[in-house]
């Protein structure tokens, strides 16, 4: 073999290195390009939901934030009505103990306090400008409870030192006081029994308010 033939064969094993070397070379572009692609699509995707997730999650937080107003501004109307209502019922009883007032000139009422407490001998406080109407029925109260209780007289002693505090005064609205009544206890002051007319309405007021409320409010309500 000359060298003309031996230069020939070496340009074919040149020529047949290179093709494969571009070969190799294109199948290792397009694989390239396709991992890439695929990776690419995957970011993509991966984006995709983070986004969606933020969106539901940020549509979420405005969704419960507009519970949370709705619930707040619900409550406060409620407080706001149930403050209302409140106030009226409030009335109620402030105009009912004004007309505690007139009730304090019946001796009738005095004579009927006196026979709340059945005991033999009592320890009876009123306010001291009642004095007198308590004084005046005390010996007809007695009668009446030992007729009704088939016992002898009782013995009922006015408390001459300490009286319960005077009606309530525009310039003392905060301080105590007591609309007319009396309080009786027994001589050991284990039993008392506060009679006074400002613990009868409030009592009155406590057994009747759901009555009171169901009248005054619910025909609004359901209007």
């Amino acid at each position: 073999m000359n060298d003309a033939d031996v230069g020939k064969q070496i340009q074919q094993m040149v020529r047949f290195i290179l093709q494969e070397a571009e070969e190799k070379a294109s199948e290792i572009s397009v694989a390239a390009e396709e991992e890439f692609n695929i990776e690419k699509l995957q970011l993509v995707e991966s984006e995709k939901r983070r986004i969606r997730q933020d969106y539901e999650r940020k549509a979420k937080q405005v969704d419960v934030g507009r519970k949370i107003e709705y619930s707040t501004q619900l409550n406060a109307a409620r407080i706001k009505v149930l403050r209302a209502q409140d106030g009226v019922v409030g009335e109620m009883k402030e105009d009912a103990g004004k007309s505690l007032l007139r009730v304090t000139k019946d001796a009738t009422a005095y004579r009927k306090s006196l026979l709340r407490l059945r005991e033999p001998s009592v320890v009876l406080r009123c306010r001291e400008a009642d004095r007198g109407h308590v004084e005046s029925v005390l010996e007809a109260a007695k009668k009446e409870y030992a007729e009704k209780a088939k016992v002898n007289l009782p013995k009922i002693l006015i408390d001459g030192k300490v009286y319960l505090p005077p009606p309530k005064t525009a310039r003392d609205a905060h301080g105590p006081f007591c609309s007319g009544g009396v309080v009786i206890a027994s001589q050991d002051g284990k039993i008392v029994c506060d009679n006074t007319l400002d613990a009868r309405v409030e009592i009155s007021f406590k057994q009747k308010l759901p009555e009171i409320r169901k009248k005054l409010f619910s025909q609004k309500v359901s209007q």
